[in-house]
C-alpha cells in the first residue's frame, strides 16, 4: 500500500471521502439496499436495450426504454445527491471551517455536472 492518497474522479483524495461524519458513513449508507436494488433494475433495464437493439425492434420503442432508463439514473442521482446535502454537507457546516466550503463547493460542482 502506498503512502500517496488517490484521487476520486472529482479531484477530492480518498480520506476526504472517508470523513463523513462521525462514523466515517456516507449518507446514503441507510438506504444502500435500496440504492443497489435499483441500481439491479436499471441493469436490467440496460440489458433489455441492447436486446432491443440486436433484436432490431422499433427505433421508438428503443427510445422510450432508454427514456425510462435515464430517468431511472436521474432519479438515483438525485436521491445521492439529497443524502449528501443532508448527511456529509450538513455535518460539515455543523463544524464549520474550510471543511464546510468545501462540501458546499463539492456538492455545487456535483449540481453542476449532473444538469450538464
Amino acid at each position: 500500500m502506498s503512502d500517496t492518497l488517490e484521487t476520486t474522479p472529482h479531484g477530492a483524495t480518498d480520506a476526504e471521502h472517508d470523513a463523513h461524519g462521525p462514523a466515517g458513513h456516507h449518507g446514503y449508507i441507510g438506504d444502500k439496499q435500496r440504492y443497489l436494488n435499483r441500481l439491479k433494475r436499471i441493469e436490467g433495464q440496460a440489458r433489455g436495450i441492447r436486446s432491443m437493439v440486436e433484436d432490431e425492434k422499433y427505433c421508438i420503442d428503443i427510445l422510450t426504454q432508454i427514456g425510462a432508463t435515464t430517468a431511472a439514473l436521474e432519479s438515483v442521482a438525485l436521491g445521492l445527491l439529497e443524502d449528501h446535502l443532508r448527511h456529509c454537507v450538513v455535518d460539515a457546516a455543523r463544524q464549520g471551517d474550510e471543511q464546510a466550503e468545501e462540501k458546499i463547493r463539492e456538492a455545487s460542482a456535483a449540481i453542476a455536472r449532473f444538469v450538464r
